[in-house]
């Protein structure tokens, strides 16, 4: 005889099915996703532990929402370097084409074979 079915987090009367995650990060969403509900939930009936109540205030300040931008600034420099050094690769690598193609043009290359 197996263990009886809970019901999940937030649920009341019949258990539904969930089905499995996809991949880590998907399962990952649905568990902050349920923590958050669960957390809504407490905040609204008034059950909700001081901790949960003081995450959501931090939460709210002004110098939450300065370190997020800065977060996100800080993420969008990286992405514009990383997209330099891949644009920096892509002109080095054509200057280098055309001035073979120059070399072959006035004949001084040497075993040559153009590459596409």
């Amino acid at each position: 005889m197996g263990r009886p079915k809970k019901n999940p987090v937030g649920t009341t009367g019949e258990v539904s099915k969930i089905r499995p995650s996809i991949s880590p990060e998907v399962r990952e969403q649905r568990m902050i996703d349920l923590a958050l509900d669960c957390a809504e939930r407490q905040m609204q009936d008034g059950s909700a532990s001081p901790s949960v109540i003081t995450h959501f205030l931090k939460l709210a300040t002004e110098k939450e929402r300065l370190e997020r931008e800065k977060l996100e600034s800080e993420a969008a420099l990286k992405r514009a370097q990383v997209e330099a050094i891949r644009s920096e690769k892509d002109m080095t690598a054509m200057y280098d084409r055309a001035i073979k193609a120059m070399s072959i043009y006035s004949g001084t290359a040497e075993d040559y074979e153009y590459e596409d």
